[in-house]
């Protein structure tokens, strides 16, 4: 027994080693998530030539499909039984045609209809989606297993954020500057076709790699993992299953916040290009520099999530670090609104525009480390309720609100362009002021609004650190009386949906 499991279980602690290799996964999804809400919108609307309603449309559809789907895979994953274990036969299936669907997603044929480039987006969007939740709920739902304690769970999602920082933002710097680096002479750049062939490429490679180096380099964990149960199981106790696990207060108000956050966030990367390269009149090197300056915020807010979250713990930690970061995100448009930011081009736009990315960027990764931390948490608030480990259930809500960020968020993203009607095949400094002060008008209050909604699920977040203990310590002693009284029993079988005795 680790002396860092305060359940008293059979449990052997991570060495630093697995916990790198384990987070390393969250590279593909992260890579696959910011490729999808910076460039997706941009290359099918200016590039491909789709109208940006259509775009949105089909991402919403996409989402529709995710909503079924997630908590299906999750609840799968958590009864699956294989000699690998619960998570890692789903993981290891989806590495390669999670990759090939990555690559199909940037070259789509030419010369076809809007209609037939539509249905061809919705068929690769639905693929590429399908077979991200088949690596991600499960890779996430490992974490809970991994490690136990309040505190390091924190530590080993800091880890986990590092490489979603590392895989989005570090693909994106990679992208503005190698693959669709603007040309001297104009051409070329992120409204060019011709280098999204070898992003795409580049961007599936490392999504295979990654996806398999973290599943091989996690299997030796799976002695130390949570046996699947052994019962049979109908498609209603699933679903009775799947209710009484679900109706859980932490886990609700978690989940709607983070879905009403990934929303804004989706608006916002929709968005963020259109603001770079018009409303800042930036250039696509200066944009490589907000992307690297972002992952430079982001390292720091990685390593000060595990503080902030001894300090004040997760809920209040995350509230503070979260307003902090809604502040600092709105100020830079605010003050153009108001007729008091710098003018464009000027070094004094360019320090307060790398000023609000420094410091938004590393409020805002703190707090997605307290976020999914406090929703790791939930997973022994729900067996202490229900006696079952859920994790890939619960966790299929964070997937799903992840996913928000290129669904919801992109379609409010795709509304704001088609409502202030802006231009297609538009030209740097070329559209009309009056367009841009509408997307920002537009902009401000929709974002405060899914932030301060967030914010008040938050309020209402009941496990602290005490809690969760206490959970730990019942459900310790809950295995130590099914030791003492069920050896050389049969096998498990208590009736599906049977729930356990709630702690204190």
């Amino acid at each position: 027994m680790s002396p860092s499991d305060p359940t008293g279980a059979d449990f052997k602690d991570p060495s630093l080693a697995t916990k790198l290799l384990y987070a390393l996964g969250a590279t593909a999804s992260a890579l696959k998530l910011r490729a999808l809400s910076t460039f997706l919108l941009i290359f099918y609307n200016q590039v491909v030539g789709l109208p940006p309603a259509m775009v949105g449309a089909i991402l919403m559809g996409a989402l529709v499909f995710d909503a079924i789907l997630d908590p299906i895979v999750g609840q799968l994953s958590d009864n699956f039984r294989s000699r690998w274990g619960r998570r890692h036969p789903f993981m290891l299936l989806a590495a390669f045609p999670f990759a090939i669907s990555f690559f199909l997603l940037w070259n789509p044929p030419e010369g076809l209809s809007d209609q037939a480039t539509g249905a061809y987006l919705a068929a690769v969007l639905l693929s590429l989606r399908f077979f991200d939740t088949f690596f991600e709920l499960p890779h996430q739902a490992l974490a809970p297993e991994l490690v136990k304690d309040y505190d390091k769970r924190t530590g080993l999602l800091a880890y986990r954020q590092l490489f979603l920082v590392a895989g989005g933002l570090g693909m994106s710097v990679l992208a503005y500057q190698v693959f669709l680096k603007e040309q001297p002479d104009g051409t070329g750049g992120v409204l060019g076709r011709e280098g999204y062939f070898n992003y795409a490429l580049a961007g599936a490679l490392i999504i295979l790699s990654t996806i398999l180096i973290s599943t091989l380099g996690t299997l030796k964990q799976i002695p130390h993992l949570a046996p699947a149960p052994s019962r049979r199981i109908t498609l209603g106790g699933m679903l009775r299953e799947m209710g009484q696990t679900l109706w859980n207060r932490a886990f609700i108000v978690a989940t709607l916040a983070g879905i009403f956050i990934a929303i804004a966030i989706g608006a916002r990367n929709g968005l963020e290009i259109y603001f770079g390269l018009y409303f800042w009149n930036l250039s696509q090197t200066q944009l490589a520099t907000l992307a690297t300056v972002s992952v430079v915020g982001s390292v720091a807010g990685v390593i000060i999530a595990s503080p902030v979250a001894r300090i004040l713990g997760k809920k209040w930690g995350a509230i503070a670090v979260f307003g902090t970061a809604i502040l600092i995100h709105v100020t830079p448009v605010s003050l153009r609104l108001l007729g008091l930011a710098p003018d464009n081009g000027t070094p004094e736009l360019l320090a307060l525009l790398y000023g609000e990315e420094l410091f938004n960027a590393a409020f805002a990764a703190a707090t997605g480390v307290l976020l999914a931390s406090m929703l790791a948490d939930v997973v022994e608030d729900a067996e202490v309720k229900t006696g079952r480990r859920s994790e890939g259930l619960l966790l299929s809500a964070g997937n799903l609100a992840r996913k928000m960020v290129t669904g919801l968020g992109i379609f409010i993203a795709t509304t704001v362009l088609t409502v202030i009607q802006f231009p297609e095949d538009a030209k740097k400094g070329a559209v009309d002021p009056e367009i841009l002060t509408r997307m920002g008008m537009a902009y401000i209050p929709t974002v405060l609004a899914l932030y301060g909604i967030a914010i008040a699920c938050l309020m209402a977040f009941n496990i602290s650190k005490a809690k969760h203990t206490r959970n730990l310590e019942h459900l310790r002693d809950a295995r130590a009386l099914a030791a003492r009284t069920s050896a050389g029993s049969e096998p498990d079988s208590t009736p599906i949906g049977s729930p356990g005795t709630a702690a204190p």
